[in-house]
């Protein structure tokens, strides 16, 4: 019997963890236009309601307005197998490239504002936390499928998570502000193809093809804002795990029986304006995939025939690390009408590339974000601002042990283009 390796299981944990907008693991670089021009680095930037999703303390410095707005998303992502495979007790992936299908998704936005009095705030943040749709058209694990567990085609996942935050801000003093945020959150995954990895789950009918599922749980974030001069702000702010409710059609997959929270993130930064025209905008993020069993668990086991590695406790995950982010953003106001961005941001590894290969349904390996923004006012005092992101392809080579000496790689790159109107009133 061919030894069944990581190569499936490994795709079907790893294709949750990558979204449906630029990514950082699985978490948008930026939340609005003004945030995504700026590379995200927005958690100290008092222009924009949507910057509240970083930094909800912002909002206590921001004059009542709502914004909406919407991004068009388009990911290029794949991988290639290679044709340096032996025979069993190996079993492999088909040699080929494959690309996915579904290229382009719209993901709306939408903020409020409103000053209760001079120093308390309230406000609503909805928008897109994360999600991925992966779809080849192929049976990608054929090779892997016994008697009663054959590989079906097409092959891939769906998973959306949303977000809406209830924000109340207070100016504590002149130079500080303080924020609560209470977030929820909606999660809707579909799986498909992965039939030849059910003889290794705790529960073998929930593994795949079961249609969606939804999951719906919520955590908070807070916020802090420092206005330490006329130049300089700092800002800072923490959101804890929103903890979910199980994905019960897929708890053959997941890690704890279905279980898939959304990790806690750390936020800090500044904005400093250099001259009245130019201010330069850093942010640090720290996204701890670790808190998460199933995003964390080791990916790198072996499977055997009577093996239960799936649905457990500690089950296979995707053997995901913590990241930072680093984000810098630079704003020119050209005119006291015209602004102009632009922002770069670097994040770390994931995951080894020892098992690139199998990350075939979720190739979440983009590391880099380029950003280029406009802002314009308009008579009225309301504000449309646009914004475009590049993330150049990224490839992430690799093998597996489990598939003897097959290589092969995973790709990506990104566009992001993010149209957003602010009205004030």
């Amino acid at each position: 019997m061919k030894r069944l390796a990581l190569v499936s299981i490994r795709g079907a944990g790893l294709l949750l963890a990558c979204p449906v907008m630029a990514t950082n693991g699985y978490f948008s670089h930026g939340y609005g236009p003004v945030s995504k021009s700026l590379a995200g680095a927005c958690v100290a930037i008092t222009s924009s309601a949507m910057c509240s999703a970083n930094n909800p303390a912002i909002m206590a410095q921001i004059d009542n307005q709502w914004e909406i707005g919407a991004a068009l998303f388009a990911p290029d992502r794949g991988f290639k197998a290679n044709d340096d495979f032996q025979t069993p007790p190996f079993a492999s992936i088909p040699p080929g490239t494959y690309d996915s299908d579904n290229d382009y998704f719209l993901i709306p936005h939408f903020a409020y504002t409103r000053k209760l009095d001079e120093d308390i705030s309230v406000g609503m943040i909805v928008g897109g936390q994360g999600g991925m749709n992966t779809e080849y058209d192929s049976a990608v694990f054929t090779n892997f499928s016994s008697p009663g567990n054959v590989a079906s085609s097409p092959t891939g996942m769906d998973l959306i998570q949303m977000f809406t935050g209830l924000n109340v801000a207070w100016q504590v003093n002149r130079q500080n502000s303080l924020a609560i945020m209470p977030v929820l959150a909606v999660q809707r995954l579909e799986v498909q193809g992965l039939e030849p990895f059910r003889p290794f789950s705790k529960h073998p009918d929930h593994v795949t093809n079961q249609g969606e599922d939804w999951s719906y749980g919520g955590g908070v974030r807070l916020g802090w804002l420092w206005q330490v001069s006329d130049q300089l702000d700092i800002g800072a702010s923490y959101q804890t795990k929103l903890w979910m409710t199980e994905f019960d059609d897929y708890k053959g997959l997941l890690a704890e029986e279905g279980d898939f929270d959304i990790p806690p993130i750390i936020d800090l930064g500044f904005a400093y304006r250099f001259t009245p025209g130019w201010t330069l905008a850093f942010n640090y993020q720290r996204i701890q995939f670790e808190e998460v069993a199933s995003v964390s668990n080791a990916a790198d086991l072996v499977f055997f025939p009577g093996t239960t590695l799936l649905g457990t406790d500690d089950g296979l995950g995707f053997g995901w690390d913590d990241i930072d982010v680093y984000k810098v953003g630079l704003q020119w106001e050209y005119r006291p009408d015209l602004s102009f961005r632009a922002g770069f941001g670097y994040a770390s590894e994931t995951f080894e590339d020892v098992q690139a290969l199998f990350n075939v349904l979720a190739p979440a390996v983009i590391r880099k974000h380029f950003t280029f923004g406009i802002g314009k006012k308009l008579a009225s005092g309301n504000e449309v601002n646009l914004a475009i992101m590049y993330a150049p392809e990224e490839e992430v080579h690799g093998t597996n042990p489990n598939t003897g000496p097959q290589t092969g790689h995973v790709e990506m790159s990104q566009w992001d283009l993010e149209l957003g109107w602010t009205f004030r009133f």
